[in-house]
């Protein structure tokens, strides 16, 4: 499964818009290169705005990783049905052509078994559509169940930490093209929401 369609409905449904940062900023306020030094060396600072790289943090979220796997191990069984069922198929419509080359079946058998064989067709297409579906299904229910994780998480992090807004950005969006290295606070969004999973699951 592609991480890119999950990180692009993240990034849309808890990243604020760039708008709003000059409003609860209010930049403008001049800040001197002592000051700027410090704050790029130092701590997030309490009522700044920070940012999550989101893909970074599904690379090392475990509660993703795990539903990532199970979805991949799904997709792969019903993958390898899919192909056994087809492959047989595939050798009854052989051995159906083979038959009537050969003149083995009359011409009424021959209508018949090929009114079934269309039958057996649309039948393994319309299981490998059900099953795509379900599939698409179960993905996006991983991405919500993800998404719920994050934005709770996140929304007791900011009041605990007194920040004003939390972004998100990733490599192909580049929602933040550049910041100071303190404000990313992926790493500790990523621990923290590792030690909730790992509790859930005892």
């Amino acid at each position: 499964m592609k991480k890119s369609s999950l990180i692009t409905t993240i990034v849309l449904a808890v990243g604020l818009a760039v708008l709003y940062v000059l409003h609860f900023t209010g930049i403008g306020a001049k800040t001197s290169v002592a000051e700027r030094q410090e704050l790029e060396a130092g701590e997030v600072v309490a009522g700044s705005i920070v940012y999550v790289r989101i893909d970074s943090l599904l690379n090392t979220y475990d509660f993703f990783l795990d539903l990532q796997s199970d979805l991949s191990a799904k997709a792969r069984i019903v993958e390898d049905d899919l192909n056994k069922k087809g492959r047989a198929f595939e050798n009854d419509v052989n051995n159906f052509q083979e038959k009537v080359q050969k003149g083995l079946i009359t011409r009424s058998q021959a209508e018949t078994q090929q009114n079934q064989l269309a039958a057996r067709q649309q039948e393994l297409e319309q299981y490998a559509q059900q099953k795509q579906m379900e599939l698409t299904e179960e993905n996006q229910v991983m991405l919500n169940r993800v998404l719920d994780a994050l934005k709770t998480f996140l929304a007791e992090y900011r009041i605990m930490n007194n920040h004003d807004i939390i972004l998100t950005t990733d490599e192909s969006s580049n929602t933040i093209i550049e910041a100071t290295k303190s404000l990313d606070i992926t790493k500790e969004v990523v621990e923290g929401l590792n030690k909730e999973y790992a509790k859930s699951r005892k």
